[in-house]
This record gives C-alpha cells, sequence and structure tokens, in this order.
C-alpha cells in the first residue's frame, strides 16, 4: 500500500525560512503588506547575507517588518518553525496539549512551554467579533458546567466553591463558552441576550435561572432531568452534554490547575476545535491555518478581568 508521508515531516515545521513562507501564504494571501504603513504597493524583501530571515522593506514609509509584527509571535525568543509545530499539536489534540507535553515536544523549558500554549490560545480567541448565533428556526442549546476549585474557597456540598462555564450551542453550527460569576439569573442573562438572536429557539434544564427566558426568545423549552428525562423528540442539550464531556476529559486529564485568570483563554481553545471540526470539513492542518489567521493584532497582555462580561 502507498505511506502517507506524516504532516510533521514539511520544511516550515524544520526549517526557519519555509515557516516564514508558510506564515506569510496565510496572513498575507495578496502578498505582503506593511502594517505599520498599510501600503502593499511598494514592497521588496530584503535579501543581503546579514539579513534575517523574512525581512521586508516598505519603500512607502522606509520601515522595515517581518509577518510576525503586530502577533501572538511578535517579540519572541522562539523560532516560528517552532510556532507552527506547536500550533499543529494544539489544533489536533481533541482534548488539548499541557505546557509540560508542548515543552517537551519543542525541546524548550517548561516556562517557554506554558507561554506558547497560551499566546495560541489566544489566536483562537475571537468570540468578540462573531455575531448573534441562532436565528429564525435555529436551537441554541444552553447549559453550564463546574470545573476546578477557586482559590482561598473551601470544598463544599454544591458548586460554589469552583469555576462556572457556560456554553451556547447552536445545533449543527459552533459553540460559544463564557467563563461567568456564578448561574444566577444576574450572571447568565446579559450574556445570553448579547450573543443569541431573539429569534431563537432555546432550549435548557430546568435549572431556575432560565425560567424566563421564554420572555427574551421566540420560544424556550426545557428537560427534566430529574424525572430521568433526557430529550422529548427535539427537546434536549444532548449537544451541549457532549460538547462538555470532551471539555471536562480535557480540563481535568490535561489542564488540572488551571489559575482563574487564564480560564477564558482555555474556554475559547475548546470553542475553536469544537467549531473547526472534521464534521465541517476542517482537518488538522485547514484548522492549524485558521487558527494562525487569528494570530494578527493580538498581543498576550494579561487582561484584568478573567470572567465573561458582554
Amino acid at each position: 500500500g502507498r505511506t502517507m508521508a506524516s504532516v510533521l515531516s514539511r520544511p516550515y515545521f524544520h526549517d526557519e525560512a519555509a515557516a516564514y513562507e508558510k506564515l506569510e501564504s496565510i496572513v498575507w494571501p495578496h502578498g505582503p503588506v506593511c502594517p505599520h504603513c498599510g501600503g502593499a504597493d511598494r514592497i521588496g524583501k530584503l535579501k543581503g547575507k546579514a539579513t534575517r530571515i523574512g525581512v521586508h522593506k516598505c519603500y512607502v514609509c522606509r520601515k522595515l517588518f517581518r509577518v510576525t509584527v503586530h502577533t501572538v509571535f511578535a517579540a519572541s525568543h522562539v523560532k516560528l518553525h517552532q510556532w507552527l509545530a506547536a500550533a499543529y499539536l494544539m489544533a489536533s489534540s481533541k482534548k488539548g496539549i499541557s505546557s509540560n507535553q508542548m515543552a517537551r515536544a519543542l525541546g524548550t523549558t517548561l516556562k517557554t512551554g506554558w507561554f506558547v500554549t497560551h499566546r495560541l490560545r489566544e489566536a483562537m480567541a475571537s468570540r468578540d467579533e462573531l455575531p448573534p448565533m441562532g436565528g429564525p428556526g435555529a436551537i441554541v442549546e444552553i447549559d453550564e458546567t463546574f470545573i476546578g476549585q477557586k482559590k482561598g474557597v473551601p470544598k463544599q456540598r454544591g458548586y460554589a466553591h469552583k469555576h462556572a462555564v457556560m456554553s451556547l450551542i447552536e445545533r449543527g453550527k459552533g459553540a460559544r463558552s463564557f467563563h461567568v460569576e456564578g448561574t444566577a439569573a444576574a450572571d447568565l442573562l446579559p450574556i445570553i441576550k448579547a450573543h443569541v438572536h431573539s429569534a431563537t429557539y432555546v432550549m435548557t434544564d430546568e435549572s431556575g435561572q432560565y425560567a424566563h427566558l421564554g420572555k427574551h426568545f421566540t420560544e424556550h423549552d426545557f428537560v427534566r432531568h430529574s424525572a430521568g428525562e433526557y430529550g422529548r423528540g427535539i427537546v434536549h442539550i444532548n449537544t451541549a452534554e457532549g460538547f462538555y464531556s470532551v471539555f471536562k476529559r480535557g480540563m481535568i486529564g490535561v489542564y488540572q490547575h488551571c489559575g482563574e485568570r487564564h480560564l477564558h483563554r482555555y474556554v475559547a481553545e475548546f470553542d475553536f476545535r469544537y467549531n473547526h471540526r472534521v464534521r465541517f470539513g476542517v482537518n488538522d492542518e485547514e484548522r492549524t491555518d485558521r487558527m494562525l489567521r487569528g494570530i494578527v493584532g493580538k498581543r498576550l497582555m494579561y487582561r484584568d478581568s478573567s470572567v465573561a462580561s458582554v
């Protein structure tokens, strides 16, 4: 039989010049664009022996630049071919990859492995620019789950000591998840209203915080888990449960100790892989390319708030 060459043998995972060419083809599909003045007409690639790889010059504003300027890769000592390999590993690992494992795979320190995985998560987070989910004829399932333990909060019955994550999942489409303060209606309703079209058919479990959703959306139905009910016809939240099964396995198995201020990034990572999955015709390489398109205009600045706000 014909042997398939491993994706990991691609030149851009091993060679710096090939890595720059690959990233340029993704970030500049129509040719180089100057990140300083936005010009695209008079740009030359510098080819001198002493020139660093990938340096271009804009002859309008006379500045030098590389494709990594104003991206999550800027000002990093990690080689670009290592970044691309890391992106592929994260994009193709359904339940995620730990910083320890990333450091081993790249041959870097643990600190660098942590830095790389967090910057790539930033590239996957795109929730801010997205239009509302759902609309006429669409179904959005809403559910929440609890993971980890809040710092300084003793274990107790119930979930008050755990971090809460709420997910909105449009059937046949994608997921949007949020690290929320708690699961009272006051915590959840503003986010649901901001991210779900009012003409949507929403489905939840029987939790009280969802009791008044019918006022804000075309229709609201819920399943009664307490009565052993997991669905009546189209009324169920099994899509959300399926999403959480992968999320929980990943968070428990790979990211045992996730700090609160980083949780929104982990959540974005699982959303990204779910929204670019094989079912939608996206293979591992295409998923990696889509992640790399998300690097532009993002530097990893530690935001003060780790909790979703509208």
